[in-house]
């Protein structure tokens, strides 16, 4: 179940230009970026 939330325009629009350039759909952009940023938060618990 996917949870509702409020995301801020700006954001959006920003994941909005990163699946227009990465020729992506909107649902496969928000799933990178929050794989990314996850990622990226474990590496800097780990150091």
């Amino acid at each position: 179940m996917r949870p509702n939330i409020d995301i801020d325009w700006a954001i959006h629009g920003r994941i909005k230009d990163y699946a227009e350039a990465n020729d992506l759909n909107l649902s496969e952009a928000y799933a990178k970026v929050l794989e990314a940023g996850l990622e990226a938060l474990e590496t800097q618990d780990q150091q």
